[in-house]
């Protein structure tokens, strides 16, 4: 039977987006995080698992720019938010993926993401701050949808690479940490299932 640990050198993908105040890991708030853990079934194409989501709120001192605000529509006074401390947003996030290592054998996770540093940099920090002991994902190599979006259909906008990929996009949902997180999934799996029908790999 195929098994996710052989796919990809060991390492479970898990695709990750995150909605924040601004470009600075270090001063800027979270305000969003998703994450979509991966499966592989019997016939070796790789599936969203489990989604994870959850609001955060900013931390202390934190910086949120009026123009990110903007930009990703959230509104930090919306009665139907409700945000969670950055230290249980970590712990939500990064449980059930160290349970999946456990399950799968896998040894790290690797974050897939579109244009994955800035996830990255940011949940690095995030998982610094609130001095989380167990990191589960590698802290430095990642996948990006936007270079294999780019190599697969021609497009390195997450929207239009999605569309590209035959892959319903719904631009007033766009923006959000989970719906961002579950297209960019979508489209990862799209590609590397697409490159098995290819390759058999």
């Amino acid at each position: 039977m195929p098994r996710i640990v052989d796919r990809f050198r060991g390492f479970l993908p898990v695709v990750v987006d995150l909605e924040t105040g601004g470009f600075n890991p270090k001063t800027d708030a979270i305000l969003e995080i998703a994450a979509c853990i991966l499966s592989m079934d019997d016939f070796g194409r790789i599936k969203i698992a489990e989604t994870i989501a959850t609001e955060v709120e900013p931390f202390n001192g934190s910086r949120i720019e009026p123009s990110s605000l903007e930009f990703t529509g959230i509104d930090l006074n919306d009665p139907q938010r409700n945000p969670v401390g950055e230290k249980e947003a970590i712990q939500k996030i990064c449980l059930p993926i160290r349970q999946e290592l456990h399950a799968t054998g896998c040894q790290r996770a690797i974050l897939v993401g579109h244009n994955p540093s800035f996830d990255l940099s940011f949940l690095k920090a995030a998982i610094t701050r609130v001095n989380y002991k167990r990191n589960p994902f590698h802290i430095f190599s990642s996948f990006d949808t936007a270079t294999l979006g780019g190599l697969a259909f021609g497009q390195t906008v997450l929207a239009r690479a999605v569309q590209a990929a035959g892959i319903d996009w719904d631009e007033s949902a766009a923006h959000s940490a989970e719906y961002d997180t579950v297209k960019t999934a979508e489209l990862f799996c799209a590609i590397v299932n697409r490159w098995k029908i290819l390759t058999g790999l």
